[in-house]
């Protein structure tokens, strides 16, 4: 058994299948990755996938497909994805408990690798490995 990388709300789900209807063409899904930028020193990755990278973990839901960078899966473990529509903005969030602080602007934030001990002791939902 493993740790599930990470969830989506229905919101994120429904988000990513729009996003891929629109690519039309050979768009499969979105790929999430952490990449080093902004003043909090790391920022969200998203890209459109056309080609799935094997090693990459495949996170499945209400017919949406995100595949998670394995460079990222540590400092996503236990994170759930959302989509979010206010008066000011629209986008991906993410409600990640590795996350020790973020910028003022949102964009950018400050990772931990997570804690698999902390988690094996929370009782976290697993997903079997394959």
């Amino acid at each position: 058994m493993a740790f599930a990388v990470m969830t989506l709300t229905d919101a994120a789900a429904d988000r990513v299948k729009a996003i891929v209807d629109n690519a039309g063409g050979d768009a499969k899904g979105i790929r999430v990755g952490i990449k080093k930028g902004g003043c909090a020193g790391m920022e969200y990755a998203i890209d459109l996938v056309t080609e799935p990278n094997a090693k990459d973990d495949l996170i499945e839901h209400n017919g949406a497909s995100v595949w998670v960078a394995p460079e990222a899966v540590l400092y996503l473990l236990g994170t759930q994805m959302d989509f979010e529509v206010t008066t000011l903005r629209s986008g991906f969030t993410f409600h990640n408990p590795n996350q020790t602080s973020a910028c003022g602007c949102g964009e950018s934030v400050e990772l931990k690798p997570a804690d698999l001990a902390a988690l094996a002791a929370s009782g976290q939902p697993t997903v079997r490995a394959g």
